[in-house]
């Protein structure tokens, strides 16, 4: 398969084909008649795989290291589950600390929408913000 065909069948574009070539987690030969790159089944099994792992989250360099193992013979299968496991725990925290971001913007916004609209100074950009600034320092 030529670059462009295996980008299709694999549902990437062929940057992503080049990029991943050069990172040398898909292969290819050349083909003696023009030099083209030529992808056989592997390289597409591969690059599906990789699509896959992109998809559930897992990046280039994770990606990178589970095929190394499925190279040397090894399974990936226990590394997998322990990074993700990581990513769980990472997106976790994410999740609580953007939960926390929402409620204190949401109170943030209420407690403003009492407040008037004032000018600046040379005193004062946004009095709702310096107010608010103040209010967190004072609760330190």
């Amino acid at each position: 398969m030529k670059t462009s065909e295996l980008a299709k069948r694999a549902g990437v574009t062929a940057d992503t084909v080049r990029y991943y070539t050069r990172l040398d987690l898909i292969s290819a030969s050349r083909d003696p008649v023009n030099n083209y790159k030529d992808y056989d089944s592997q390289a597409l099994q591969r690059l599906r795989f990789i699509h896959q792992a992109r998809e559930i989250g897992f990046s280039l360099k994770e990606v990178q290291s589970i095929l190394a193992l499925a190279n040397d013979g090894d399974t990936p299968c226990p590394t997998v589950r322990q990074l993700l496991q990581e990513k769980i725990q990472q997106t976790e925290q994410r999740l609580l600390k953007t939960q926390q971001q929402l409620a204190m913007l949401q109170d943030t916004y209420k407690q403003w929408q009492c407040h008037p609209d004032k000018l600046p100074t040379e005193q004062s950009i946004c009095a709702l913000i310096e107010s608010w600034s103040a209010k967190e320092e004072h609760d330190e």
